[in-house]
Formats: structure tokens, sequence, C-alpha cells
């Protein structure tokens, strides 16, 4: 038996001896210490742990190598003095070279202030943005800070239409951190972050209930939660009992709480169901496959309590740290390691005892600048900083994270990843997520905003007046006791109403406006408890220092409403003016002109253009003037003759259709001529100027020095400013009323025969509905009063039902207030064609002449006795035979041959 035994342990000895070699560890190598401080208690602390160890094992079982790191685990308890305790301890009597850890960030504070000391490196995965390796040379963060994230939350509620949050955080630097960025990126989405909670890291439930019910009397109802998984387990199983985690809610968590959801007790994932979160996103290969099973099998011997927990990022990420680092020792060629101290110390809390290690410098060096492909992907260190790249959008649903999508800097949300090749995908890729199961299993998008909490109406101010009742009035049921509410901004206001998508009942609240008008209103809406103004509420740039303001959906503008002018067409040369001077002169000269043609072209063979002298000069003026009233009963023989007396008809058809036309546009201008053409007027002849009472054109009016205060006078309904208008400034009442544009066209419906319009003379914004600042409201309504205007058809039927149809006032605009004259220029081209047809019959004419007296031409006579002769010629009827005493011309000294016809 005992040689048995002997014979055993021999052979396990040699198993030992053969099987140490193979694994590839060199029992020659330098050790390279290295500290590691993680929460132990903790399940992200012991999957760092195994993931820890199975780096250094995979590291050096592959590569030759010089130096091994040897860890040096130590238990910081999530507690912060320890965890420096344990830091301090490390650099002393371990020697360590680098610290991993430790793993929150209120921890890390202290731990890399002692770094810097001792100039050693800290590599922790602590996110907070108040750690920052800018403001330490020899921290490295091997984590995504988590302000990264904040551009993948913003475009979420962006994506949603959300316009307000509710930012809910743990009450320590961790939670605190995200605070400025998150809001700075919400801002950049037009999102407001309405309220921030801070719950107590170790806060009891009735603290979390408590700090819940402030948030259940909040209309937001979108909420971001930034907190550690042992707080956000409590935080949500309350928030479910609540009846926070029903329908009408949006729950938005970030990593690090995203990426821990595997570790959360099936309790919590049951309260969280419908919660969207964002987390680091980790690209699936075989290697990585490979490594989850060999690390479950590692993990369930280390923890076999643990059964059920996966592996996250920020395992992978320890795990591609330890692999970082034992490269850079590598290649620091670091196999002398020691401190420089330069005080002998026993005291384990004197840092000075430590001195500074001699490795650190050289191995920072490599660190902090360091890319490579690890298990978590990319895993680049950028200036002691790893940089993030894609984040994964997931859904709590059943008990698990379903992936709905991802977020990167260039794409934004895409429901697919797009590769680093495919980027100029991202343009026409599809920004959809995948169907997404929100609280109390509802598959509709939360509106975010609740307009009435606990079963409240929504409150609506109505301006109770008696002026322009056709845009708002209020009465009261007697029976019901129900206030009651008319009016063309009413109408509008329930139209847009019907679309929005909050199913409430509305309740009208009259207001009066006597003393203070709208704008005391505008500026105590919150002290009223109201929702919304509805009336005739005119956007100006005071009231929206109070409210915020939809678009406007009326005309905007001011103007002026005139009288015009009685009928007293006393203008005896009024006909004269439609055509100016120098068109009367050329008109005049071409009937002289083609009156001269056709006597020519006729007078020899058409007895009507014959006789003495005198009769033949009023024949030249008789026959083309008399062609603008009459048909000639003279007949025209010549063809030359009819040519251009065709022409010259269309001519005079043309001026006198142009004529009658514009005689007529300036008879009718005539009459609708109003009596004031500016405010220059008004202020020149001394006119009163009436507004509508409570108006802010008051204020413009005299605030912009337009008109003064004493030249204004106040009316309040239809019928008071038409008696005033009426009368007349003389006569107690007003030359004209300056309102704004649907003020003025209610008053041109009624009146639209006495009165025409002038303007817009000043440009304002017209009339829209005001809510309390900040209401996400004021955009879905905006949106809808948009709709409404495009849809002519109802916009215009509600138009007519309270201001009346304009259709039958063609001149409200005053469009007619002002009648060009015509010009030469208007008809130069028909005076060059009767100029041009005329002339070229009368050069026909006389080149006909001249040939068939050809005669007289080439005759030896003087050239007077040739024009004297062809002069004689000409006077007589072609026809007619000359006498034998003319068929001689002694001066000639030829005789002449007697004239054929």
């Amino acid at each position: 038996m005992q040689n048995q035994c002997f014979f055993w342990l021999h052979m396990l000895l040699f198993m030992c001896f053969c099987v140490g070699p193979s694994s590839g560890f060199n029992a020659t190598a330098a050790k390279a210490n290295v500290g590691v401080v993680l929460d132990l208690d903790t399940t992200l602390g012991k999957i760092c742990k195994t993931c820890i160890s199975m780096a250094i094992e995979d590291f050096y079982s592959n590569l030759d190598y010089n130096t091994m790191i040897e860890p040096h685990f130590r238990d910081s308890r999530s507690d912060v003095v320890i965890a420096a305790s344990a830091a301090i301890d490390l650099l002393k009597n371990a020697e360590v070279m680098a610290i991993i850890g430790p793993q929150k960030s209120f921890q890390a504070h202290f731990v890399i202030d002692i770094g810097d000391k001792v100039e050693v490196p800290i590599i922790s995965p602590a996110t907070s943005p108040s750690v920052s390796p800018k403001d330490s040379s020899y921290f490295i963060r091997s984590a995504w800070c988590s302000s990264s994230q904040v551009r993948a939350i913003a475009a979420i509620v962006k994506k949603f239409g959300w316009r307000e949050v509710v930012f809910v955080y743990e009450d320590t630097n961790y939670g605190s951190g995200l605070v400025p960025y998150l809001t700075v990126d919400l801002l950049k989405s037009n999102v407001l972050v309405s309220h921030q909670s801070v719950i107590s890291s170790d806060a009891t439930e009735d603290q979390i209930r408590q700090e819940l019910f402030k948030l259940m009397k909040m209309r937001t109802r979108v909420f971001v939660v930034h907190m550690l998984p042992g707080l956000a387990s409590h935080f949500f199983k309350v928030a479910k009992e609540a009846g926070m985690m029903d329908k009408g809610y949006a729950w938005l968590i970030a990593d690090v709480l995203t990426s821990l959801l595997d570790s959360m007790d099936p309790r919590t994932m049951e309260a969280m169901q419908g919660v969207l979160g964002v987390k680091a996103y980790v690209p699936y290969f075989v290697k990585l496959l490979d490594f989850k099973k060999r690390w479950r099998k590692r993990f369930h011997i280390e923890y076999p309590e643990m059964d059920g927990t996966e592996l996250n990022v920020l395992g992978l990420w320890a795990y591609d740290s330890i692999i970082v680092l034992a490269e850079a020792i590598e290649r620091a060629g670091l196999t002398s390691l020691q401190f420089n101290r330069s005080v002998d110390s026993g005291n384990l809390m004197d840092l000075d005892s430590i001195g500074t290690s001699l490795a650190g410098p050289s191995l920072v060096r490599w660190i902090r600048n360091y890319t490579s492909r690890g298990l978590s992907g990319d895993f680049n260190i950028s200036n002691g900083e790893l940089q993030p790249s894609a984040f994964e959008i997931v859904n709590v649903n059943g008990k698990k994270e379903i992936p709905v999508g991802f977020w990167t800097e260039h794409c934004g949300i895409s429901r697919e990843l797009k590769s680093d090749d495919h980027q100029e995908d991202c343009l026409t890729g599809n920004t959809n997520l995948d169907p997404i199961v929100w609280p109390g299993k509802e598959t509709k998008v939360p509106k975010g905003w609740e307009i009435a909490v606990s079963g409240e109406k929504f409150r609506v101010g109505i301006p109770a007046k008696t002026s322009f009742s056709e845009f708002s009035v209020v009465e009261k049921n007697e029976e019901t006791g129900v206030v009651e509410a008319k009016g063309y901004c009413i109408d509008v206001f329930e139209a847009v109403w019907e679309k929005i998508p909050y199913h409430v009942p509305v309740e009208y609240v009259p207001y009066d406006t006597t003393d203070g008008g709208y704008n005391e209103l505008s500026q105590k809406m919150d002290e009223e408890g109201l929702d919304a103004l509805v009336g005739d509420l005119t956007v100006t740039a005071s009231r929206s220092e109070h409210v915020d303001f939809t678009v406007s959906y009326t005309e905007s503008g001011v103007a002026i409403l005139v009288p015009m002018r009685a009928n007293k067409g006393k203008n005896a040369w009024i006909f004269m003016k439609p055509l100016t001077t120098g068109l009367w002169l050329t008109i005049g000269t071409f009937f002289v002109y083609t009156g001269f043609v056709v006597w020519v072209l006729e007078h020899r063979v058409n007895k009507a253009f014959q006789g003495p002298p005198n009769q033949q000069v009023g024949m030249i003026f008789w026959f083309s003037f008399s062609t603008l009233v009459f048909a000639h009963r003279e007949k025209v023989t010549s063809n030359l003759t009819r040519f251009v007396v065709i022409i010259w008809v269309f001519v005079v058809l043309v001026l006198t259709s142009s004529h009658t036309a514009n005689l007529s546009s300036m008879l009718t201008v005539y009459q609708l001529q109003p009596k004031i053409n500016d405010v220059n007027d008004l202020v020149k002849n001394g006119e009163f100027v009436g507004y509508q009472l409570g108006s802010f054109v008051r204020g413009f009016l005299t605030n912009n020095g337009i008109l003064p205060s004493s030249s204004l006078k106040s009316y309040s309904t239809v019928e008071q400013f038409h008696e005033a208008l009426s009368k007349g400034s003389r006569n107690g009442g007003v030359g004209a009323v300056i309102d704004e544009l649907p003020y003025i066209r209610l008053l041109l419906s009624k009146h639209c025969d006495k009165y025409t319009m002038i303007g817009p003379i000043y440009p304002t914004s017209g009339l829209g509905f005001a809510f309390p600042k900040g209401s996400p409201l004021v955009f879905d309504v905006s949106r809808e009063i948009l709709r409404l205007k495009e849809d002519k058809d109802l916009m215009m039927r509600i138009t007519k039902k309270w201001l009346g149809d304009e259709k039958h006032c063609p001149y409200a605009d005053g469009a007619l207030s002002t009648s060009q004259r015509l010009n030469l220029d208007s008809f130069k081209g028909l005076f060059v064609i009767a100029g041009v047809s005329s002339t070229l019959a009368l050069a026909i004419f006389l080149s006909h002449f001249l040939y068939e007296n050809r005669y007289v031409l080439e005759s030896t006579a003087s050239r007077k006795e040739k024009l004297l002769g062809l002069a004689r010629v000409f006077s007589r009827e072609k026809d007619e035979s000359l006498s034998p005493e003319e068929t001689r011309c002694p001066d000639c000294g030829v005789e002449q041959q007697q004239v054929q016809p």
C-alpha cells in the first residue's frame, strides 16, 4: 500500500512537470505587479475579476514575453475610503506599476490623485465627466464617458417629438455629472429639461415614493433616469407600485444602467417593462462567442450561486484593459520594477514614504494613446480616454432587453448599423426603429405630456367683452351653469383642437379685460390657473415675454379704413385725361396726314374730292376725323386709298376702344376715391382717428410717434365705428379708423359701399393662441393651425360665417385708387403701321404720276416751269383734256402732247 502511494506521488509530480511548460508560462519572466481594486461584493466586480484573470491567462499563453502581470486583487467594498486605503496598500507593499480600478467614479477621485502623486497609471472604468483624463496625466479611462451618450438620448427624444423631459438621477458625482451635458444637448434639439429630481443613493422606499408623487403631479411624462443598478432596482419597483409604469409614460435609462440590465433580478425587470435604454454596442464575432462560452463556464465554477449571470461590456472593457496594459509593459521593456523613495517611513498613509514609480512615466506614454481590436470591438484610447463608437438602443420587453436600433455620430438613429465604408448610406437609410413596447404594453408612442392631471379639465381663458363679439363672446347657460363660448376665434380653436391627440374636456373661463386689457391677462395667466388663452389676442413682443404664442391664424398688419369720396363728377375735361398730351397731338397729326394722303390719292379720280380749294381742304379734315363716329358716304375709287383707309379705320378702332375703357375706369375710380390717402393726410388735415378699445394699436401709434394721443378716439363695436366715420371729424366723429386687418375686413363686409381700405401700412403678427411658457402644446397647435389654413374650404366657411364675405366688395382694398393715363409708348407700333402704309401708298401714287407725265420732266424748260406744269396736270381731273392754249408751253419751247386718259 505504501509503495502504491509513493508511485502515484511520483506520477503526480511528473505530470505537473510535463504540463507546466505546455501552458506557456515563462518561469524566468519578470513579475509585473499590477493592483486591481474592485467591489468584489457586487455582481459587476465579480464579472470583472473573472475577465481580468482570463485576460492574463490568454495573453501570456500565446506569446513570448519578458514580463508577466501578477495581479493583486483588493476589495473596495463600495466605499471610497476603503478603495483609497487599498490603493495605498498596493503601492507601498506590493509596489504595483499600475492599478486597475476602482469601478465607481466617486471612489476613483481620490485614487487618481494618489496615482498623480506617485506617478502610477490608474486605469479605471469611472464614467463620470467630473473625472477627466485632461486633469490628470496618469488617469486612463477604460470605459466610455457618460457624456458621450447624451447626443444619443437627445436624438431619441427628438425622434418621438417630445418637448419636455424630467431628469432623475442619484445624488452623487456620478449622477450629477451628466446634468449639464444632457441639458445642453436637449436644448439643441429644442427640448426642455422641465424638472430635475435628485434621489439619494441610500433613499428608502418611502422617500422614493414621496419624490415620485411629486413627479406624478407634473404634466411631463418623459423621464430620463441616470443611476446605478442598486438604486435603480428600488426606484423602478416603487414607480410600478405608484402606477408610473403604465400607459402614457415614457422612461429612458442611460448607460451604465442599461449595460447592467442582465444583473437585475426578475422582479426589477418586470417593473421596468417598456423602458428604453442606450448602451455601448459590442459587435459579435467568433472570438467573442468563444470567449463567452469559456467565461460562462469559468464564472459558474468560481461563483456557482450566481448561475444565470451574463457577461456585459464592462467586463469586456476590463479584459481589453489588461491586454493593453500587458502589451504596454512588454513594449516599454520594464524588467526592473521599483520606486524612488526619498523618505523611509512606516506610516501606511504617508504618500511620501511610497515615493514615485520609475516605471510609471514610460508606461503611461504607451497607454494614453493606444489602438487595438479587442473583444469589445475597437478599443481606441486617445489622450487617456476610451473613444466611443456606436450606441445600441434596447427595449425592456419580457425578461430581457431587445435591440431596436442604433445611434452613431455620423448616421444618427438607424434600424441597422452602417459600417464606416457605407457612411454615405446614412442619408438614404431607414431612420426608424424596430417596434417598441412602451409601458403598459402600449405600442403607440406616448405623447410625453398630459394636459390635465387627475381628471382636471383644460381651462381656456376667454376675454369677456362686448366689443366685436364676432370674434369671441362668452355666455353662461342659466340651466346648466356651463360657460359657453362662440365666435370666429372659438371656431378656429375648436377646429384645431379636434386634431390634437389630447382627448381632454375643455372648460371655458371668462376673464374681464376692461381694466388691464389683454396685456394684464397674459401676465396673470399662471396666477389664474389658465392652460390657454383663446380670443382676438394679438401676438406682440411684450406679451410673448409672459406667454408662448402659436403661429397666427389671421392676416397680419395694421390698415386704415377711410370713407370714399362722394360722386361729384364736376371735371368738365375728364374725357381728355385717358390720353396724355403727347398722344393727343400725335393722333391729331395722323388724322391730318391720313386725310391729306386720301385726298392726294382720290382728288384726280373722285368728284367728291374735287371743287374749290376751300372745299378740298375741308374734305381732307372731314374724311379723316369723321372715321371716329360713322362710316363715310363718299366712296373711294383707288385701291391705294382703300388700303390706307382700312389701316386707318383699324387704328381708329383701337384708339377709341382704349379711350373708352380708360375713361370708364377713371370715372369709376373717381367715384371710389378715398378722402384720405395716407397717415400724413390725417396729421396734415387734423383728422381724428378711431381705434378699438383695449387694442394695442393705441400704444403702437403713440409710442412710435405716428399720431398724437389727442387725435385718437376709442370705440367698441362696428356700429360705433360706422357712426363715427359717417359724422366725420368736423361733426364729432373721426376721419379714419386704424386697426388690424381682421377688424377692418369685418367693417368692410358690413359697409362695403361706403368705405375703402388703405394698407396694410404697418406689419404685425396677427392673432394667435397663447399658452404658458414652455408648453409643448404650442408646437402641436401651431402645426394644426398651418394645416387648417391650407384647408381653404373649412377656413373660408368659418370666416364667412362670422366675418362676412368680401367677394361682393371688389374695391375693399383700394385697388382702384389710381389709374394710369395712356401714353404714346402704348401705341407706338400702331402709329408706325399707319404711317408706313400711308407713306407707301403716297410714294406709289407719285411714282406712277411722274411716269405718266415724264414728257414734262424731259422738256428743256426751267425747273420752275416744269413744277408749274406738273401742278397744272395734278390739279385737273384725270380724264379731263387740256385746252389748245394749254397744250403749248411757251416757256418750255416745245409743243405739249395731248394728255390721253
